[in-house]
């Protein structure tokens, strides 16, 4: 059938997401940029002096912690008989490597994301190792009587504490502000 000047065409119905706002757009993106910047906001940002030192000081004891964690758990790897078992010992092996890694990245670069990056790698292992202990873990059970079970334990949590500690200081110092004292957008947003 042809249209004739009589017929209106009408047009099928748009297969399409439901309209968001522009202003819901612009804000997603500039809370995902903001975000981002937070995230890789570093010490030497911070003022005062002592702040930043602080900062410095809990991350670099925070590296050696993770990397002691790491040493601990390649060490148990190669020569405590964890490598025969199933599923705990590649999770130990995997764990060892990444503990060394971030531990070489944390001291080095100290930005916000790595720091929170660290502080959960240790409260996993940490948790992995009570879970372990408590319920079983993969079918394996093991004991806080095991060789550097405490020490590794002890050494996790204090990882956690001093990294938490300077990821909350250098967030609540908002080094990702723009320099030259402008005014902008913050995360997180001041009220």
């Amino acid at each position: 059938m042809r249209e004739g000047p009589a017929m209106t065409r009408t047009r099928p119905a748009r297969m399409s997401q439901p309209a968001v706002p522009v202003s819901a757009r612009v804000f997603a993106g500039r809370f995902a940029r903001e975000l981002a910047r937070a995230l890789n906001c570093r010490p030497a940002q911070l003022r005062p002096a002592a702040l930043r030192w602080t900062v410095n000081v809990l991350t670099w004891a925070g590296a050696l912690l993770a990397l002691g964690s790491g040493i601990i758990h390649l060490r148990l790897w190669a020569d405590g008989g964890y490598q025969g078992i199933a599923v705990i010992g590649p999770l130990f092996l995997v764990q060892g490597v990444a503990g060394a890694l971030l531990a070489v990245a944390l001291a080095g670069f100290r930005r916000l994301w790595l720091m929170v990056a660290g502080a959960a790698l240790l409260a996993a292992t940490a948790s992995g190792l009570l879970l372990s202990v408590y319920v079983g873990l993969f079918g394996f059970r093991d004991s806080l009587a095991a060789p550097y079970a405490g020490m590794s334990l002890a050494e996790e949590v204090a990882g956690v504490v001093l990294l938490v500690a300077a990821a909350a200081l250098l967030a609540g110092g908002r080094p990702w502000l723009r320099p030259g004292g402008r005014s902008g957008p913050v995360w997180p947003p001041a009220d």
